[in-house]
């Protein structure tokens, strides 16, 4: 859907009168094909997302919304892209912090995460579900993510609702671990009220827009449901605000995805507002707040 027709439908949706004093992006990307090493991920043969994507570009679309800073989610597996984003970061005090790409379990795991905690700009690490079975089981691979909740460290998870049941079991081994989980609300729909017990877990508004046969439906009555059950199981504390960018222009304009989740919890009342949008991140990630 084109962003003229998203703004048109999405007109009707009633926001406050007052943004929220701050507005932190949790789940940004950033990288630059143009490196003489490139980058493994976005793939080359991606029109959209196969470009250069860097801070400057995002503020541009985001600063007009009210967000304040972004935490960047790395999504490269090479290693000195870690730094990269840490580099990017030394100066722009809207970077408030990384989560970045280590494998848990790995022999070098550990004298990687001494060098990159170094930096109070690095907040922890992403995972995918398929290591939480063995994050459990897997002797070294424990002992990587109990350093991680030592160091006063968050882990974002990326998978499908199927790996619902192994966070449960992560999240009851690694209660000091704070855990993120990534572009909720998930499909198909999933029994979250396991999670929803696990006080050490946070919920990623991330991924509410979906696409339906040949369009994008952009009434926030349609997607009310999903959101309805994320506030029932996660609570005013626990829910966190993440835009996916550039990724979710695969959907639809940024704008579309700020100003719907916007009107749901415009109707939370202020203090919600407040919760969702930067408050809950604070205690999540324990970003760098710089802007002093």
């Amino acid at each position: 859907m084109k962003r003229r027709e998203f703004v048109s439908i999405l007109g009707g949706v009633v926001l406050s009168a007052a943004k929220p004093t701050r507005i932190i992006d949790t789940h940004t990307h950033f990288y630059d094909p143009r490196r003489p090493q490139g980058v493994p991920w976005p793939p080359k043969n991606d029109p959209l997302l196969y470009r250069t994507v860097l801070p400057d570009d995002y503020k541009k679309i985001a600063r007009p919304h009210g967000v304040t800073g972004t935490v960047v989610i790395e999504a490269s597996a090479w290693l000195e892209d870690n730094q990269w984003v840490l580099d990017l970061a030394a100066n722009d005090p809207f970077l408030v912090g990384l989560i970045g790409h280590l494998e848990p379990g790995k022999p070098e795991f550990r004298k990687h995460l001494e060098g990159l905690r170094k930096n109070r700009l690095f907040l922890g690490i992403r995972v995918n579900g398929r290591i939480l079975a063995d994050a459990v089981n897997v002797k070294a691979c424990a002992a990587d993510f109990d350093a991680l909740a030592e160091a006063g460290l968050a882990v974002d998870v990326i998978g499908p609702s199927s790996m619902f049941p192994d966070l449960a079991r992560f999240a009851a081994r690694f209660l000091e671990l704070r855990i993120i989980i990534d572009h909720l609300p998930l499909d198909p729909p999933s029994d979250m009220s396991p999670l929803g017990a696990c006080p050490n877990v946070y919920a990623k508004v991330s991924g509410v827009l979906r696409r339906v046969d040949d369009r994008v439906p952009a009434e926030l009555d349609y997607y009310r449901p999903r959101l309805d059950e994320l506030w029932e199981v996660f609570g005013p504390a626990r829910l966190i605000y993440g835009s996916n960018w550039p990724v979710c222009e695969k959907i639809a304009p940024y704008e579309a995805v700020h100003r719907l989740v916007a009107g749901y919890f415009a109707g939370k009342g202020t203090e919600a507002e407040q919760q969702f949008f930067w408050k809950n991140s604070l205690s999540a990630y324990r970003w760098v707040d710089r802007a002093g």
